[in-house]
């Protein structure tokens, strides 16, 4: 791996970082914060610094980035930028402890959402919009992002692409990924605009509307009230944020091709429909596991479907507390804490994708033990599935329990109980936000400790780059020549 080429380009996401900062700064002004504008400032030009510097260390050269640097450069970004993103939290002394920090920004950018704050209303208003935007840059990955910046180093950036992408395939819609970036951007910028003008409209003022739009399609679950958003009692507005995220736990590259014309690929698109399913399923369950407590037939139906939608694609919101709804409610929502949403989304977890070829895996495999010489093969949307994307997925499956047994085993060790330790881990590598026990939808994860708090930010990160593309940075030969 060329170590400078990558210190390089992770200087360019610092100064990407520091840059957006200053919109912050802006919010912190305009809203009379002239203190915290003065801290987010000098938070943005140390990022810009430490990125200038790093940056130059080091001039790319045309196809000089193979796919070592690709995994070094997604690796190194998300920590860096995840470090850089805490600056704003310690310098204006919202959260002045580091881990903690450190924790909050990368669970913004991974968007994960669980938080390590008990009075979210206390802190100033740029504060709690750098927190809510840096869901909205991690949204669709700050890779990707960098991807169409790219070019104008004279640099391809397929091997970022194919290491940072969530999903077992990547969806290339054009020949040059730096054109596939692009795309894929003007539809999540269309998404946000979408969800910024309903919320507004619904009766959001143009701050909450901004900051609930960055934490709805991306999925992420940052809200600016510490009731998340059961502060809005209005059932439009609950609607409006089930729609958005339950389209945005779909495949950005499927909406792009109906956008474009193609609305039929949506009913031709198998994982669409089992995503759907399991939606409505679930919804069905907890809705009638709550028929007999004497609530209202509509709003029985939307807390269920709100929460449903939040868990699947990982968003996290919350407009009821579901550890008091009954256990066959908090297991189905534990289900789908794993499962995720689609692959090309913004959501994490394991993908429905994942779950649905793990299904039809299990079928053939059943039918073999019957029929030993049969040959079997599995189809999805009418095309053979390699067998090379099987063993994938049933690698990952295998270290997805692996990280979440060894996580939560060393939570333990520091005194905190199995269930809190067990869902918090679950929470993190799967970039959900709420658990069960001590870190509830009504909780939050100030009560792990500092050592645990270290590594359910590393949870966070792994999850969000699906595990490999951080592992594999620990393997010497990632670090041959």
């Amino acid at each position: 791996m060329k170590i400078r080429l990558v210190i390089s380009l992770v200087g360019m996401i610092s100064m990407v970082m520091g840059c957006c900062m200053l919109v912050s700064m802006v919010v912190s002004l305009l809203y009379g914060e002239n203190k915290t504008a003065m801290q987010i400032a000098l938070s943005s030009l140390i990022a810009l610094v430490i990125g200038a510097g790093a940056f130059k260390q080091y001039k790319p050269r045309e196809g000089e980035l193979g796919l070592k640097e690709g995994f070094g450069i997604v690796g190194f970004s998300w920590l860096a930028a995840s470090l850089v993103g805490s600056l704003p939290f310690m310098l204006t002394g919202s959260i002045p402890n580091f881990a903690m920090a450190f924790f909050e920004s990368a669970s913004g950018l991974t968007t994960t959402g669980s938080t390590i704050l008990s009075d979210i209303e206390a802190l100033p208003k740029g504060v709690l919009f750098w927190r809510s935007f840096t869901h909205w840059l991690g949204g669709m990955g700050i890779i990707v992002l960098s991807v169409a910046i790219l070019p104008y180093l004279g640099l391809g950036g397929m091997q970022l692409y194919k290491a940072e992408s969530p999903g077992p395939t990547k969806d290339k819609l054009e020949p040059r990924i730096q054109q596939t970036a692009k795309l894929l951007w003007g539809v999540y910028l269309l998404m946000s605009l979408a969800c910024f003008l309903l919320l507004w409209l619904a009766g959001m003022d143009v701050y909450d509307a901004a900051c609930h739009t960055f934490g709805t399609v991306a999925t992420g679950g940052f809200s600016t009230y510490n009731a998340s958003l059961g502060h809005f009692t209005q059932p439009l507005i609950q609607y409006i944020v089930i729609f958005f995220m339950l389209i945005c736990g779909i495949s950005f590259a499927l909406h792009y091709r109906a956008l474009s014309g193609e609305p039929k690929a949506y009913l031709r698109t198998a994982e669409l429909r089992f995503y759907l399913l399991l939606i409505f399923a679930t919804t069905f369950i907890i809705y009638f596991s709550r028929v007999d407590a004497g609530i209202p037939i509509e709003q029985n139906f939307r807390e269920s479907l709100f929460q449903v939608v939040s868990i699947i694609t990982t968003t996290g919101y919350g407009t009821a507390d579901f550890e008091q709804w009954k256990p066959v409610a908090q297991f189905s929502l534990l289900a789908l804490m794993v499962v995720g949403g689609c692959a090309g989304s913004t959501g994490g977890g394991l993908k429905v994708i994942r779950i649905l070829l793990l299904t039809k895996y299990l079928k053939i495999s059943l039918n073999q033990q019957l029929h030993p010489s049969g040959v079997f093969v599995i189809k999805l949307d009418g095309v053979r599935v390699k067998r090379e994307v099987i063993q994938n997925i049933l690698s990952l499956g295998m270290v997805f329990v692996f990280i979440i047994t060894i996580a939560t085993f060393f939570l333990t060790l520091y005194g905190v109980d199995v269930l809190t330790a067990a869902t918090a881990t679950l929470s993190c590598v799967s970039n959900i936000g709420p658990g069960l026990g001590d870190v509830g939808p009504t909780e939050n994860f100030s009560s792990i400790p500092t050592p645990g708090i270290w590594l359910l930010s590393l949870c966070m990160i792994m999850g969000r780059l699906e595990i490999f593309s951080l592992l594999i940075l620990f393997m010497p030969q990632t670090w041959q020549r």
